[in-house]
């Protein structure tokens, strides 16, 4: 199992690349730059390409919307020069609060958009000349669209690598499905293992059968929590507020893929009670309203003992590369945990 992290959107910046850096000493595999709606990740991982020499860098993640399906090829191959090699596209279709909300762009089919910027992306790394004729994407544009002087070009420069690695971030049944049978790699969020096959066996299995066999084995990215140690159990009350934000707060009622998510874990009455606070703003009591086996189930926190069990019970839900967050208060034990890690993976 590869262990990796994730930068913190909200700020710090440059005090955490030069956490990354020690981290890379440390055995940090691979490195992940969200984009919300804060700083682009762009420039991030640019600037950590140049700051590092072996972890990798992923966007974790870009939305489909916000950049032209050129674009996002573009900047997926001007990130895998400038790190030799060391990139992964990770993309998702974000949700309509942010898509609409601060983009401005209207939030539609996002399964068949990921599906044609994928291809898009792919015929753009190979260096063709893009012709694509989809339902949301034309290329170039058609005559009576625009000026009628489009036609079709290539990359100008050679990649690093004619196939450089996708993520797709996705929860529902139909979007894991187009993950499996297309992308290099799946982040999920919220991963319980022992609920995992139940809420995505079939759609994975289903992806998986129409695969090609040059994307090799689906890598499936879970982010947890990680806290070593005896006394380390209370620490699972700091992510509380985290996760009712996105159960909560990260869309309306009717319309939250991770409170839907919590009901199929099987916990529609804790969600909807959850939700019910958060949209209340009653923000603290929905934090405390997550059930406690529910974090747990979705952690490593506790003695090395158990931190062992649940590893297991990790790798044999399938995941195989772990994107932790270090919830130890002492910032200067996190190169420690990932060494403990790196052990304990090994």
């Amino acid at each position: 199992m590869r262990i990796g992290i994730q930068i913190n959107y909200a700020g710090g910046f440059r005090e955490s690349v030069a956490e990354i850096v020690e981290l890379e000493r440390a055995g940090l595999d691979i490195v992940f730059i969200p984009e919300a709606y804060s700083f682009d990740a762009v420039s991030q991982l640019g600037f950590i390409a140049a700051r590092t020499e072996r972890v990798e860098i992923a966007s974790g993640i870009v939305q489909i919307y916000t950049r032209t399906p050129t674009l996002t090829a573009m900047t997926a191959a001007g990130l895998d020069f400038v790190s030799d090699g060391r990139f992964t596209l990770g993309m998702g279709a974000s949700g309509p609060q942010v898509i609409e909300g601060f983009h401005g762009v209207k939030y539609d089919a996002p399964l068949a958009r990921t599906r044609e910027v994928v291809e898009i992306c792919r015929q753009v790394w190979r260096r063709e000349r893009v012709v694509h004729d989809g339902r949301h994407y034309q290329i170039p544009l058609p005559a009576d669209q625009g000026t009628g002087l489009g036609k079709p070009l290539k990359l100008i420069n050679h990649p690093v690598r004619s196939r450089i690695p996708i993520m797709l971030a996705s929860l529902g049944p139909k979007n894991v499905a187009l993950t499996a049978e297309i992308a290099e790699a799946w982040e999920p969020i919220f991963f319980h293992p022992e609920k995992a096959k139940d809420v995505w066996g079939a759609p994975l299995a289903e992806g998986k059968a129409k695969r090609d066999s040059e994307l090799g084995e689906l890598d499936t990215v879970v982010g947890l929590p990680v806290a070593i140690g005896d006394d380390v159990t209370h620490l699972l009350d700091n992510i509380r507020h985290y996760v009712a934000l996105y159960v909560g707060g990260m869309g309306a009622r009717g319309k939250n893929f991770y409170n839907d998510l919590m009901c199929r874990y099987g916990y529609e009455a804790e969600a909807k009670q959850v939700q019910d606070l958060y949209l209340d703003g009653k923000k603290d009591e929905a934090a405390a309203a997550l059930p406690r086996e529910l974090l747990e189930a979705m952690s490593l926190v506790g003695p090395v003992g158990h931190v062992k069990e649940r590893l297991a019970a990790f790798r044999e839900a399938g995941a195989t590369t772990l994107q932790v967050n270090v919830i130890e208060p002492d910032p200067a034990r996190r190169p420690a945990v990932v060494r403990e890690l790196k052990e304990l993976t090994a």
